[in-house]
């Protein structure tokens, strides 16, 4: 084989990564479509700041004042402040956030155009509460969906509810002034009611009465205090344009296009790997296994963990990349990649990992059980002990998460 699988496929990973790039997607589309000055700019998300990046180099000195919000730790040297708040769980410096927003969307002229960057992660970045909803509520609320094994439809579906700036709540505000919204789509289907819980798209379903079986009891009570959100044909939404710059496929493709350029056969597979972790890990690891050789398989998706009531170290593709190395196990001519393309996975610094058939071997060494780990959901501890974690940092994009394999000759 020329290239070492592991080699390969960090190198793959890599490389597809700058095929979603905020920084050169809105650079690339603003000056095929730029705006008229004075803009006025508008950008949240883990990719907050490679997207804003890339509108000032489009416009330059035509963006009259900006706010940029992004994740503890993502924050980049840029003209305007940028605020770093909580993620996965939202603090005190998102509701600071999305006190800053309101006052700046009001300081906007009545006819200046606005140009909003959007990128995963805002749905807890920035938050304005409804009457009655304390941020500690907020807190116990976001713990609980975050461990409830709920996918991200229907955890939005919630999170909305508990907004006056999702759902279509920010176009609201915006209005009447023209908005274009260019997006990276970090839900299935690029849905942009779901992208930063939609704050500027109409959800018909916000005006339904809520499907609140199985919820807890303080969740449902919180619930009583949503406030009403713009119905489908509200004027709000007139002069809002919503276009995708990055999404999941594009990372799939130029994962498969790097293949093809270092002599491998690729398999794009057209499943959306989802649901629960552990399951899906074992699901890839048997199709690598019965794989010809020297194809590499890439999925893109995003799985869902039950979290017991105290949670080790790890998130959803490290547990899924250790429950692939348990039904590797044994085989020396398989490895998986399994990571988060911002760079993050769950409550960690740590992308995701790549684990081989002597994964749980190497593990066992440091006298570390994988099935044990994996029950208490603290796969990353021992995936460190294996060696096996993936360290990128920031990546300047968000599209879920990728999964990317190889079978040898053996």
């Amino acid at each position: 084989m020329p290239h070492a699988p592991r080699t390969l496929l960090l190198e793959i990973f890599r490389t597809a990564l700058e095929a979603a790039n905020g920084r050169a997607r809105v650079r690339a589309y603003l000056r095929d479509r730029p705006l008229a000055p004075p803009v006025y700019l508008i950008a949240i998300g883990k990719a907050a700041c490679p997207m804003a990046q890339g509108a000032h180099e489009a416009l330059g000195t035509g963006i009259a004042d900006a706010l940029v919000v992004t994740k503890e730790g993502h924050a980049e040297p840029l003209p305007w402040p940028v605020l770093e708040t909580g993620h996965p769980l939202p603090d005190a410096r998102s509701l600071e956030a999305g006190a800053r927003l309101a006052r700046f969307v009001a300081a906007i002229p009545g006819d200046a155009p606005v140009l909003v960057l959007l990128s995963g992660g805002a749905s807890a970045l920035i938050e304005e509460l409804p009457a009655g909803v304390t941020l500690e509520r907020l807190q116990e609320i976001t713990r609980w969906l975050l461990g409830s094994g709920l996918d991200i439809a229907r955890m939005n579906q919630i999170r909305k509810r508990l907004s006056r700036i999702k759902g279509g709540r920010l176009a609201q505000r915006l209005a009447p002034r023209p908005v274009l919204c260019l997006a990276i789509s970090d839900v299935p289907l690029d849905d942009p009611r779901a992208i930063g819980s939609g704050p500027l798209v109409a959800d018909a379903s916000l005006s339904e009465p809520l499907e609140t079986a199985g919820l807890p009891a303080f969740v449902r009570a919180a619930l009583q205090a949503a406030p009403p959100a713009p119905e489908s044909g509200d004027a709000c939404f007139r002069n809002v344009r919503f276009e995708i710059v990055a999404r999941l496929e594009d990372v799939k493709r130029a994962a498969a296009a790097a293949a093809g350029e270092r002599g491998y056969r690729a398999a794009v597979e057209p499943e959306f790997i989802s649901g629960d972790a552990h399951q899906a890990g074992a699901r890839l690891a048997r199709v690598l296994l019965e794989s010809e050789s020297g194809v590499v398989h890439v999925w893109g998706g995003e799985t869902t963990l039950v979290l017991p009531p105290s949670p080790g170290r790890g998130g959803r593709n490290q547990s899924l990349a250790l429950a692939a190395a348990l039904a590797l196990q044994g085989h020396d001519n398989a490895w998986l990649l399994a990571a988060g393309t911002d760079g993050t996975d769950g409550p960690t610094e740590d992308a995701g990992a790549l684990v081989d058939g002597g994964t749980v071997a190497r593990g066992a060494l440091a006298g570390l059980d994988a099935r044990a780990a994996l029950a208490r959901a603290d796969a990353g501890m021992f995936l460190e002990a294996s060696g096996d974690l993936i360290h990128t940092g920031p990546t300047g994009t968000n599209v879920m998460d990728i999964f990317i394999g190889v079978r040898t000759e053996g």
